[in-house]
């Protein structure tokens, strides 16, 4: 794995271009090669260096509502001792006081601090990650099991502390290069005498007590992919039924876990058990009810491994389904003896169900994904393949003008929801959000947008988005409407003269806010900002100014009259205040 990661480092030259030491590229590589950050979102969440703090790099995951905080350690030899451990340690502690540490931390953290406060009263799980090419000593195995203990039971300041050694990187990295593979395929060893094997009607079966250490072996759940069938995924380690789980775990009784559990439920495509029941090999693997205990059970890896862990077992149950809708009901029917909350089921609400059936009905080349893990088969125009949650992300930055809450994809299937998708909402209006949001993809590498900006793609793409939409409605003189997205077809023909304009709303509010910010010796954090109210209060204003000044433009005539609409193509915006 070091070969490979010093190969990769010497090979591209984005690594010395950007970081000036070996222990900021193994970082950087981590989480592009790892973690899939593009180029903009690695420079951004390196904060290492001068007064680092012992925080080499800082990721708030708005999707997966996590804080990661990451301390690289490049070592060429095959030891590592305590002290990386005491580093986090310190970061851990220091980050119990946001105000004291941003005094005296670099710049850097200073602007991922005020991300990491918002994200904190959001109540965002916090992982720590000590990343080494290198084992730890015997004396550092036993500091980081105690440490690992200190951080998931420490009431005020929970966190989960998680060693990726050369291992754990090389099977991470497996995962993130098969990403883009539709399924999962994974032989896992059995005790025979644990095995049951069974044809039930509508599923073959096979039922087995699964050593909590062979779990930590299982592809996809530090992305989530596991549980792409599931009704819902990780709720944290601060969730009460979680808690209750690391403390069995951490107790004297982990032996017992088996009779405490209900147990995992997985579906495959298919599964083959071994002739001498020793392995049972799956493909197209889904665990549909268990994320919460895998995602526990995975956060305490150090105690699963330790000799008080070596007997305990979880009981699994692997369903071969072949008929979806089948599947479908074991999920939700599996998750209901714990509280399903109604956005994990929406894919199935008749509004829903009704906007899908309209789409497919008016493209049939086309599909509306309402299920996550839905997989549009090649026959779909991908050009038309809209996912559920990018439509409320779209309709939230359109309809509702709010592109700062567009990111939260909890609230937009919770409160939001009846807002968002509504009864009738016409198939061309959601096949037009997604031509322009496929239009904001393919020109975003060219857009004039700074390296803050460009790091936090997963919520700007919106912002441009709004911005496009406040342009027309500004060049139409309609500040108080919104235009259909369906009479904008015209000026989707001039994409590439109106998202250089969308683009600069949003560059231009930003350093205009940066300025109000440090005049008032205030820390001014891009990320909070595109999640707050000013951010699309001051990208209106720019928008109202470019289209003002439109017409004196060489070529503005023209673009004028590509984005005309007629008053009627005019409706109210949604309220999401």
């Amino acid at each position: 794995m070091l070969q490979q990661i010093l190969q990769e480092l010497a090979a591209d030259p984005f690594y010395q271009s950007n970081f000036p030491n070996d222990g900021q590229r193994f970082v950087a590589w981590y989480l592009r090669r790892v973690l899939l950050r593009d180029d903009a979102a690695t420079r951004d969440d390196i904060t290492d260096g001068a007064d680092d703090k012992q925080i080499d790099a800082v990721i708030v995951d708005d999707i997966e509502q996590r804080i990661l905080i990451v301390q690289g350690k490049f070592i060429n030899s095959r030891s590592v001792d305590a002290e990386p451990l005491r580093e986090i340690l310190a970061a851990w502690i220091r980050l119990q006081d946001l105000g004291a540490l941003q005094k005296d931390c670099n710049d850097r953290l200073k602007k991922k601090i005020e991300a990491i406060r918002t994200a904190l009263e959001d109540e965002y799980r916090v992982d720590f990650e000590l990343l080494t090419t290198g084992a730890l000593t015997d004396a550092a195995k036993a500091d980081f099991a105690a440490f690992a203990d200190k951080f998931s039971e420490f009431d005020a300041f929970s966190a989960s502390l998680h060693l990726i050694d050369a291992p754990v990187i090389e099977t991470r990295l497996a995962e993130a290069e098969a990403r883009v593979l539709p399924s999962i395929r994974y032989t896992i060893t059995l005790d025979p005498s644990k095995t049951l094997s069974m044809d039930l009607p509508g599923a073959r079966t096979v039922i087995a007590a699964i050593p909590l250490r062979e779990c930590l072996n299982l592809p996809g759940i530090t992305d989530g992919k596991l549980f792409a069938k599931n009704v819902r995924q990780s709720l944290g380690s601060s969730n009460k039924v979680n808690r209750e789980l690391s403390k069995t775990i951490h107790s004297d009784k982990v032996h017992d876990f088996f009779f405490y559990h209900n147990g995992i439920t997985a579906l495959c495509d298919a599964i083959r058990l071994s002739d001498d029941r020793r392995s049972l090999t799956v493909d197209g693997l889904s665990v549909v009810n268990g994320c919460q205990s895998l995602n526990t059970i995975y956060s305490a890896s150090e105690r699963i491994r330790s000799h008080e862990a070596k007997d305990a077992h979880v009981l699994f149950r692997f369903y071969e389904i072949k008929e979806r809708t089948f599947g479908d009901r074991i999920s939700i029917n599996t998750n209901s003896q714990s509280a399903v909350k109604p956005r994990d089921l929406r894919s199935n609400d008749r509004v829903m169900v009704g906007l899908k059936r309209a789409f497919e009905t008016r493209y049939p080349d086309g599909m509306f994904m309402s299920k996550r893990g839905d997989i549009a088969p090649a026959s779909k125009d991908q050009e038309k393949v809209i996912d559920a949650a990018t439509f409320a992300k779209m309709a939230m930055a359109w309809h509702c003008q709010r592109p700062n809450y567009a990111a939260n994809e909890k609230r937009l299937f919770d409160e939001y929801y009846k807002t968002l998708f509504k009864t009738g909402y016409s198939p061309e209006s959601v096949l037009t959000l997604q031509q322009w949001l496929n239009a904001i993809e393919t020109a975003w590498p060219n857009l004039n947008l700074n390296n803050e900006l460009k790091a936090g793609k997963m919520h700007v793409k919106y912002h441009v988005l709004f911005a496009v939409s406040a342009l027309i409605n500004a060049i139409n003189k309609q500040p108080t409407l919104v235009v259909d997205p369906k009479a904008t077809v015209k000026a989707l023909g001039a994409t590439a003269e109106i998202l250089p304009l969308a683009a600069t709303c949003i560059e231009n509010a930003m350093q205009s806010a940066r300025m109000q910010d440090e005049a008032a010796n205030k820390v001014f954090s891009p990320q909070n900002w595109l999640k707050a109210n000013r951010s699309w209060q001051g990208e209106t204003l720019v928008a109202g100014t470019q289209a003002g000044m439109l017409g004196s433009f060489a070529g503005g005539a023209a673009l004028i009259e590509r984005a005309r609409a007629s008053n009627s193509d005019f409706i109210s915006r949604w309220s999401a205040d």
